[in-house]
């Protein structure tokens, strides 16, 4: 059999600035009450899979997130800056009401092209991708060796231009075709650093207890590459 290389991609928990629709990328806020207890379901419903690896970005609402995550197979947390989310530069904890009023033609050269656009101060999401995905790969490619699974902690744009960037996706609407849900859970299986297929995405079915249950590795043939079974 061929070795597959499954990554678990989670959004950070709820958090009070989430909740109030602030942009809060590069300000460090801890997750709500509500945010824990989403994490702690979601540690529940993937406490029985083989995680070898527990990566985050370092801010601390991922890190939580991921320490609770990491609970149950009792391993580290692994920080990599280049999972941390997109900086907002002068928006930073306004509401979207309030950098509409105060910084308009911003607001709506953002609105029609967050890739390539980025506020006095920030990052665009083509800046943030060029450092999250590198890091990305780096981490399959040392996993898929042993076709090792790992769970990566980072966060709602971060996940959604990787997302993007692996599936081929014009990055330019990262923000109208995707969305990321508090303690979302994400599958991205891989055959190697070049070939990923999403099995799961915005999964919340653990904001019940019971949870939904981990799509098993697909068998399927997509393509010659991903034939699992060995060649007779």
């Amino acid at each position: 059999m061929i070795s597959v290389t499954r990554v678990f991609m989670v959004r950070h928990g709820a958090t009070v600035a989430s909740a109030e629709d602030r942009f809060a990328g590069a300000t460090d806020v801890e997750l709500s009450d509500e945010g824990r207890e989403q994490t702690r379901r979601l540690a529940e419903r993937l406490s029985h899979e083989r995680i070898t690896a527990v990566y985050a970005s370092p801010l601390g609402r991922t890190v939580e997130t991921a320490k609770i995550l990491a609970a149950p197979h009792n391993l580290n947390i692994q920080i990599r800056d280049g999972l941390r989310e997109i900086n907002h530069g002068r928006w930073e904890q306004m509401t979207r009401r309030e950098v509409e009023q105060k910084f308009p033609e911003e607001a709506a050269e953002w609105e029609k092209d967050p890739y390539t656009f980025a506020p006095q101060g920030g990052e665009s999401g083509l800046a943030v991708t060029a450092r999250a995905l590198p890091v990305l790969i780096d981490l399959v490619r040392y996993h898929c060796d042993c076709g090792e699974n790992f769970l990566l902690v980072s966060h709602k744009a971060t996940i959604r231009l990787l997302l993007s960037s692996l599936l081929g996706f014009d990055p330019r609407r990262y923000r109208d075709n995707l969305d990321q849900k508090p303690a979302a859970l994400n599958i991205v299986d891989f055959r190697d650093a070049t070939r990923a297929r999403l099995t799961l995405f915005n999964d919340t079915s653990h904001y019940d207890k019971a949870g939904g249950a981990i799509p098993e590795i697909s068998q399927s043939r997509l393509s010659k590459s991903w034939n699992l079974r060995s060649e007779r």
